[in-house]
C-alpha cells in the first residue's frame, strides 16, 4: 500500500494550465501552484518577496515566473530571483502528485528560504 500523500489536498493537475499559476490558501500561507511550459507542477511562496506582489497574477514562461509589479521573476524549481528589483528567494514547497491529486506541504521548504509564519 502507498504511503499517504504529505500536505495539504489542493487542486487537481488539470485545474492549472500550462504557462499558469493558481493562488491557493493553505492556513491563510498564500501558496502559487504553477505548470510551467513543459507541463511541470510547482509550489512556491505567492508574494514577491520585493513588494507585497501576487506572483501567481504574474506571467509563466518556461520555468520562471514574473511578478507583475516591477518585473521581478523567479526560477520556478528554485525560488530564486533572476530579475532586480528582488533579491531573495520565494520559498518552494515540497509537492507530491497522487493520481491527478495535487499536494503541497508548506512545513516543507525546499529552498532554505525563510520558513512562512504559520503561528
Amino acid at each position: 500500500m502507498a504511503d499517504a500523500p504529505k500536505g495539504e489536498l489542493v487542486c487537481n493537475v488539470n485545474d492549472i494550465a500550462v504557462r499558469q499559476a493558481l493562488r491557493i490558501l493553505i492556513d491563510d500561507y498564500p501558496v502559487a501552484v504553477v505548470k510551467d511550459s513543459e507541463g511541470a507542477i510547482h509550489a512556491l511562496g505567492d508574494t514577491c518577496s520585493h513588494a507585497d506582489i501576487s506572483l501567481s497574477e504574474g506571467d509563466v514562461e518556461g520555468c520562471v515566473i514574473e511578478c507583475w509589479g516591477h518585473g521581478s521573476q523567479f526560477d520556478l524549481r528554485s525560488g530564486a530571483p533572476l530579475q532586480l528589483p528582488a533579491y531573495e528567494p520565494v520559498p518552494v514547497f515540497a509537492l507530491e502528485i497522487h493520481g491527478d491529486e495535487v499536494y503541497v506541504d508548506i512545513t516543507t521548504v525546499t529552498n532554505g528560504a525563510a520558513v512562512p509564519d504559520l503561528g
